[in-house]
């Protein structure tokens, strides 16, 4: 069994029954679909609609300019980064040049260092014998005093 009815001008309403095999069961389904007309909004709601779009608008520039505040510090900082690499090299260059001449130097002094390293030995090596000398000049000086008194 089906009822069809309709109320007002936009408004339908269905309502259908339906029962099954004698048993008490029964089944409704009501399906409503009604048109909305289109009135404007109150002006207090398009006043607050647009106060909402204009402020979003603001936050949204703002969150734009401070990522773009955020690149260009990054890219200042690049740039000073750069700048501060480039000294290093230079300065990198400049101590492995004068490296590299204290090393020439180095090996043309070579010589002259070795010649010195001997000179040290042998100096000590007098030494050791002006040591010698003089104890037995003393030992000699003891006896000589020793056969004197005699």
């Amino acid at each position: 069994m089906a009822t069809k009815v309709e109320v007002g001008e936009g408004n339908k309403k269905e309502t259908s029954i339906n029962e099954g095999d004698g048993q008490d069961k029964a089944t409704i389904s009501v399906t409503e679909a009604v048109a909305e007309e289109r009135q404007p909004p109150p002006k207090n709601v398009a006043d607050l609609a647009s106060d909402t779009f204009e402020k979003l608008s603001e936050y949204l520039q703002g969150e734009l300019a401070g990522t773009s505040d955020d690149y260009l510090t990054l890219e200042q900082m690049n740039r000073a980064t750069i700048g501060k690499y480039a000294e290093m090299k230079q300065m990198t260059s400049s101590i492995s040049t004068a490296m590299q001449d204290l090393n020439d130097k180095y090996k043309s002094l070579q010589p002259y260092l070795t010649q010195i390293d001997q000179i040290e030995e042998s100096v000590a090596s007098l030494e050791q014998a002006a040591y010698k000398l003089d104890a037995y000049s003393k030992r000699l000086e003891a006896k000589f005093k020793q056969l004197e008194k005699r």
